[in-house]
């Protein structure tokens, strides 16, 4: 899959699989981050990656997050704030973008989750001061559902003339 097809069918996934992400496709997702951009190459970035079972539904008591707890895979995606104070969350949030794209090519679904608490999921994963924790990704293979979320899926875009201008805003770029 061209990362232009990625884009275009990732989605938002919040039921998955009871199947475990294969750890050479972790591998790779992973390695995307670790090489993606940063602001003066610091790579600000750290990713706990989570697999255990009692942390995933410890993680999952936000109120958008309930379904964390079946994904097989939940990373928290955290900036260091020592390390880059002005560039972390951007930097951060790019990799993981990228290991977002990543997923998708490998078949798996993904959802970006900012429903937690950050001291307690930091007390959780041990997390040091110095971070923040910028995201929690939700990974796994996508369990089809016909449920609320998954109608809600093809909700429509919005024209490219209502997001973007040319030279100055509210100029038509096409």
């Amino acid at each position: 899959m061209d990362v232009f097809e990625a884009v275009k069918v990732r989605k938002s996934v919040r039921a998955y699989e009871d199947k475990p992400v294969p750890d050479d496709v972790l591998s790779r997702i992973l390695e995307s981050a670790r090489i993606s951009p940063s602001a003066a190459n610091y790579q600000p970035w750290h990713f706990v990656v989570v697999r255990d079972a009692g942390l995933r539904k410890a993680l999952s008591e936000g109120m958008w997050a309930k379904f964390l707890k079946e994904a097989p895979v939940v990373i928290a995606g955290c900036g260091d704030k020592k390390a880059s104070p002005d560039w972390c969350t951007v930097d951060t949030t790019i990799a993981l973008q990228t290991m977002v794209l990543t997923a998708t090519g490998e078949g798996l679904g993904t959802c970006w989750v900012g429903s937690f608490d950050e001291e307690k999921v930091k007390g959780l994963l041990k997390i040091p001061a110095n971070y923040e924790v910028v995201c929690l990704l939700a990974m796994g293979f996508e369990r089809k559902s016909l449920g609320l979320v998954h109608k809600l899926v093809g909700k429509k875009r919005k024209a490219l003339s209502e997001i973007a201008s040319l030279d100055e805003y509210g100029k038509p770029i096409v």
